[in-house]
């Protein structure tokens, strides 16, 4: 029999890595609703929310992908995850501080999927990934790719933090006469450019890789630049799991963002 902690999977999910992304995020996002009307407030919501989609999202991965590797924000570093073919990079609750402030929609569940491919070097990449916004009920993921639609805005839309966007985008925007626009979390703000929402997201106050994985999975999918700040590479499944830095945005602003990046840095 099946339970409300243990919900059944679709075939669908069952055998496609893209889908079960899916299933995965908004099974922790129906979760995350029901803690968020349990009437808990301040540091008692927050917690309890990064408990129980951690709960979720471990016992599904560990039912229907056991023998798969898992990275994520609210579980202990198993190392064994560097000489896996597959690893699951999850972020339960990405926006916590959201989470808790209701009826705040800006926070999300990261799912993503890292493969080793083949070569010596232990390279792999992101092959699937989805982030849930359940307080907006959209999942936007790598199985039904997102089509950015054409600019609306006049000028370029920078998302940033709500609560410390850095000084050097403040700069960035003056020169390529853009505006800031204040946001959650970082999957939210990601998904802020696939959705017209904004045209740019440029961080670099430090991040670790489940905070971008999946939003990086889902943007690349939908046709978005995605990159360190300098230009570089985006890599996951690292030793040491920081990842402090990214620029996602549509492709024509790619090159003027990291050619100021290079020119001015980031301090």
């Amino acid at each position: 029999m099946t339970t409300p902690e243990t919900p059944q999977i679709p075939a669908a999910a069952l055998a496609d890595d893209h889908a079960f992304a899916v299933w995965a995020a908004e099974q922790a996002g129906v979760r995350l609703l029901e803690v968020r009307a349990q009437g808990l407030q301040g540091k008692a919501l927050k917690d309890a929310g990064d408990a129980a989609a951690q709960s979720v999202l471990a016992e599904l991965l560990a039912t229907h992908r056991p023998d798969d590797s898992v990275l994520s924000e609210e579980a202990a570093d198993d190392k064994a995850r560097l000489e896996a073919e597959r690893v699951w990079i999850i972020d339960p609750l990405d926006g916590t501080r959201e989470f808790s402030e209701p009826p705040r929609d800006d926070w999300a569940v990261h799912v993503a999927l890292w493969q080793r491919t083949a070569g010596p070097d232990g390279a792999g990449e992101l092959v699937a990934g989805a982030v849930a916004q359940p307080a907006l009920g959209e999942t936007f993921n790598t199985a039904m790719p997102s089509v950015v639609p054409p600019r609306t805005a006049g000028k370029p839309r920078i998302a940033v933090s709500r609560s410390r966007p850095p000084a050097f985008v403040e700069a960035l925007a003056a020169e390529l006469d853009a505006v800031l626009v204040p946001m959650g979390s970082a999957g939210v703000k990601v998904m802020s450019v696939v959705r017209d929402v904004a045209d740019a997201y440029v961080h670099a106050g430090g991040q670790y890789e489940w905070d971008n994985a999946a939003p990086v999975a889902v943007a690349r999918a939908a046709g978005l630049f995605c990159s360190r700040v300098d230009g570089s590479e985006l890599v996951y499944n690292k030793d040491d799991v920081s990842l402090p830095d990214l620029i996602v945005c549509r492709p024509e602003l790619a090159e003027s963002i990291v050619d100021f990046v290079r020119r001015h840095g980031t301090d």
